[in-house]
């Protein structure tokens, strides 16, 4: 297959319609690709090139006057024209030499048709040449990227698409991954397989992006185009072809097609890494349930890696996953376990990115995490609530919902089992507090009503408080319950509770009014205030269903 499917203007003077013209000015040009042909019969036309056009033209819009000749010239310089076509007869005779002169100056082809021509037939055989060799081009793209994929299917999958590539652009590829040895294609001498890898790690590290699009450099006269393997959020490897040439449309296409292809390749092998690493870590599962009591189980099970785990800070983190309306079969295991291994392999990148050492196990529609913080400090919240942005986008349906408790940091192994529990609590009020995310250390009041084990002395603290309250509010389905918690919530505000109820101030008076009535003028002073917002949280917590 041959990438350079475009006309150079030399090619295109050996074509049939053109065997009589001739070339009056800048050969040095005659090698300009031709992208299109475009006639211009006006003096003002500049927005109506892209560049690389061959221009077709009577000489209707300048005649031999040198001012306008100038100005049409200057268009198309500044526009990037492959080469300027006049016909002699219409409207100009004769060449003048100023015409000579500018095209020379600026390397130009200026080609003379000596007599009439049909403009139409010239702009038809190009196009449905250009048209054509660029439908021969998908269609080896399409061949090729099929090649590419049936090729990741084998062992050597990524060393074959390699191979393919390079024969397919008849140019130097390079494969960089994030972690392994570099390959060349075909090998390099050693001194220059160096310098390009220094080369390449500097302008890779220079030019680092979020995106996944194609870093396009000039350098030592070749063009360097660098596409990231990107997935799952992250970027494994770069694939990277360096040209003699200018790029078209075609290496960016099979260079696009080939680094999917292995994309594929590495999450495939990826996943069967994960499923292995899941089998391995069933054990997080005992240990978080107390099934295992003593370390030196853990030590059997960890290897050499126990001491250095065991003294770092470990946080144990849910992440519930599952459709917004669950649809889900119940007897739809596999599909559940498949979904949770994905997500486990996206969550693992993501917390290895920023630092922490992941364990996972899988329960049902849950992952569970045990976090071990490599780095330590105070920024460990902040790299855990970035990691949790990245995760939320690992959605793989627009219905999933993607919910995370966290308990708080503790050294050991042993424990675990308290962020864990305290994990559940914390995933546990997402549907009161309204949260996706939720760290245990963030709930306030939230803890010790979690440890009030006798829900009967909740029940009367709420009573105490509240009752009037929720009497009123049952019998007249009204909503002075929940005016009272963003009351309060607003520190006292009736402005900002007016907009946060989405009610005028006249109906938050009445309100307020009915509110003090039932609870006593002073339910506003300091001991009653906190009262009240410890029974409104500790009802939320015994009816999570309700909203407020």
């Amino acid at each position: 297959m041959n990438p350079n499917y475009q006309l150079t203007v030399k090619e295109v003077l050996e074509r049939h319609h053109f065997k009589h013209a001739y070339i009056a000015a800048g050969e040095k040009g005659l090698n300009r690709p031709v992208r299109w042909v475009h006639i211009i019969e006006v003096i003002d036309f500049e927005e109506l090139l892209q560049g690389e056009e061959m221009i077709l033209t009577t000489g209707a819009a300048f005649k031999k006057d040198i001012g306008l000749f100038q100005l049409y010239m200057n268009q198309l310089i500044k526009r990037n024209v492959s080469c300027l076509c006049i016909e002699m007869g219409h409207y100009v005779n004769s060449v003048l030499e100023e015409w000579i002169t500018l095209a020379e100056e600026h390397e130009l082809p200026l080609i003379i048709f000596p007599q009439s021509v049909r403009f139409i037939d010239i702009t038809q055989d190009i196009h449905s040449y250009l048209i054509n060799q660029h439908h021969q081009v998908l269609r080896g793209l399409e061949k090729v990227s099929r090649e590419f994929h049936r090729m990741t299917l084998t062992s050597q999958g990524v060393s074959q698409v390699l191979q393919l590539l390079h024969s397919s652009i008849k140019s130097q590829v390079i494969y960089l991954p994030s972690d392994g040895s570099p390959t060349f294609v075909p090998q390099m001498e050693r001194s220059e397989a160096k310098e390009w890898l220094e080369t390449l790690k500097n302008l890779l590290e220079k030019e680092a992006r979020d995106s996944f699009s194609p870093l396009l450099k000039e350098w030592n006269e070749r063009t360097l185009i660098a596409q990231p393997v990107g997935a799952l959020g992250k970027t494994w490897a770069h694939l990277v072809i360096l040209l003699d040439r200018k790029p078209q449309e075609f290496e960016y296409l099979i260079l696009d097609s080939a680094s999917l292809s292995i994309a594929q390749d590495i999450l495939r092998k990826r996943y069967m890494e994960e499923r292995k690493l899941y089998s391995q870590t069933l054990w997080v599962d005992d240990l978080l349930h107390l099934r295992i009591r003593e370390e030196e189980q853990i030590k059997v099970l960890i290897g050499t890696d126990f001491g250095i785990l065991n003294e770092l800070n470990c946080y144990v983190c849910l992440i519930d996953f599952g459709l917004e309306q669950d649809t889900r079969k119940i007897s739809e295991t596999s599909g559940i376990e498949t979904d949770g291994i994905h997500l486990s392999l996206g969550v693992r990148s993501i917390f290895e990115q920023y630092a922490f050492h992941p364990l996972i196990t899988l329960q049902n529609n849950r992952l569970v995490v045990m976090i071990f913080d490599r780095v330590g400090g105070k920024s460990a919240k902040l790299r855990l609530r970035h990691a949790f942005q990245l995760i939320q986008e690992l959605k793989s349906d627009e219905d999933m919902r993607l919910t995370i408790g966290i308990g708080q940091a503790y050294k050991g192994f042993m424990q675990a089992y308290v962020s864990y529990q305290e994990a559940i609590q914390a995933i546990s009020l997402s549907p009161t507090l309204h949260q996706d995310v939720l760290f245990f250390d963030e709930l306030g009041v939230f803890q010790l009503l979690f440890n009030i084990t006798d829900k009967q002395i909740m029940h009367v603290f709420i009573d105490r408080y509240l009752g009037p309250i929720l009497d009123y509010d049952k019998k007249r389905g009204s909503q002075l319950l929940r005016t009272l918690k963003v009351y309060l919530d607003c520190d006292g505000s009736k402005q900002i509770a007016a907009q946060q109820l989405f009610v005028v101030r006249q109906s938050l008076y009445y309100r307020l009014e009915k509110i003090e009535e039932l609870l006593g003028q002073d339910y506003m002073s300091p001991e009653n205030r906190l009262a009240l917002q410890v029974a409104i949280r500790a009802y939320q917590l015994l009816h999570p269903e309700l909203s407020m």
